[in-house]
């Protein structure tokens, strides 16, 4: 197995290798071990005489991402958690991507992604997050992610509402309304003006049922969609945050029937968001509500809000200054009454060390009204690494 996999990473690298230095030779000896010197039970390998890597693919793309930290989090007087104050080293998230490019469309593919995820409880191991296969203008300026795909709302909120995942989720992702990610069809419409994404989901997410789900299983379906206009006339293009400015107004929600997560009783999500953007700063800002059948859970009947801001500074952007409010109120299922009042306070600051490197200190505040033993306080140091 040894063999196998040092001659694979030897194939992988020889063509960069032989770029940067066309008269190195290689050599393995018997058990697999790669040299760059001739010896005694050594045979020279080379991009020939090498145990090759077989795709059927006419190109293999790999790239990855990992956010690693330290957490320091600091119970309030009025918690009355066990859980002493404590701080931990962590590995946040850690993404491993390969994209196999299948059809002579060179903008179709097959995405494959995996994830390691740590949560206060312990490390969940690593998972499948995609798993999908992509197709171009299956419809005019519409594109189609088919298998294990992503969600209309998270991804867009991530890059171009909120640029901090690895210190802390999105909104809509942190308070658990939508999916990032899950089984089903998304189209993926892209014009100047308008730009839209709409599909059909399991509704259980990617990471399926929770162990303590009474319901072990939903029949139904959920129908998700964002539509967006951009103000500017530039929703076609891929911009970047740093160097582009515009403006979005987006529309967007969930229905999710007899869903497993929510003990097996209907829900929607609808919710509006605004974000206008410059290469020195970004603003947004968005309104959401959830309504849940009876005999569901609160998290699924809130109503709440969410501002930010981000100011960079710098030639090249490299350091930016960014703060968050969230707000949310859980309502009771039978009477809408109010039951708590959940306030996140977001603060922090970050360089851009490279391009694969970036370097982020940052606090969380968490208050929770009308009960005693869940407030904190987080500090943290990260490591947000891209290759």
């Amino acid at each position: 197995m040894k063999k196998i996999v040092l001659s694979s990473l030897v194939a992988l690298t020889l063509g960069t290798v032989s770029a940067t230095a066309g008269d190195l030779k290689l050599y393995q000896d018997e058990v697999g071990q790669v040299f760059t010197t001739p010896a005694e039970g050594r045979t020279e390998i080379s991009s020939k005489s090498s145990t090759p890597v077989f795709a059927k693919a006419s190109k293999l793309k790999f790239s990855g991402k990992s956010y690693v930290g330290y957490t320091y989090k600091k119970l309030k007087e009025n918690n009355t958690d066990s859980t002493d104050n404590q701080g931990q080293f962590e590995l946040r998230r850690n993404y491993i991507q390969l994209k196999a490019y299948l059809l002579e469309d060179p903008k179709s593919y097959f995405r494959f992604t995996l994830d390691g995820e740590y949560k206060e409880d312990g490390y969940t191991g690593v998972f499948v997050k995609y798993a999908y296969l992509y197709l171009n203008d299956v419809l005019p300026n519409t594109g189609m992610e088919f298998g294990l795909a992503h969600t209309p709302w998270i991804d867009y909120e991530t890059h171009y509402g909120w640029g901090m995942r690895s210190i802390a989720k999105s909104f809509m992702d942190d308070q658990g309304l939508l999916n990032s990610a899950d089984y089903g069809i998304n189209f993926k419409t892209k014009t100047p003006y308008f730009t839209s994404e709409v599909g059909v989901f399991n509704g259980e997410g990617y990471h399926g049922l929770d162990a303590n789900d009474s319901v072990t299983i939903g029949d139904g379906n959920s129908i998700d969609w964002r539509f967006t206009v951009a103000i500017m006339g530039d929703g076609e293009k891929k911009r970047k945050v740093t160097k582009n400015t515009f403006a979005d107004v987006s529309f967007f929600g969930e229905l999710n029937s007899n869903s497993a997560k929510n003990n097996g009783k209907d829900y929607s999500v609808y919710a509006v968001q605004a974000v206008y953007n410059m290469p020195s700063f970004l603003v947004s800002g968005m309104y959401v509500q959830a309504d849940s059948d009876k005999g569901g859970k609160t998290k699924y009947n809130v109503e709440g809000y969410t501002l930010n801001s981000i100011y960079r500074l710098g030639d090249k952007k490299e350091y930016t200054i960014f703060a968050r409010y969230d707000n949310l109120e859980e309502n009771n299922i039978d009477t809408d009454a109010t039951e708590t009042t959940e306030r996140k306070y977001i603060y922090g600051a970050s360089f851009q060390q490279n391009k694969n490197v970036k370097w982020l200190v940052s606090g969380e505040s968490y208050d929770i009204k009308e009960t005693d033993n869940k407030d904190y306080q987080k500090f943290m140091l990260t490591a947000e690494i891209k290759y």
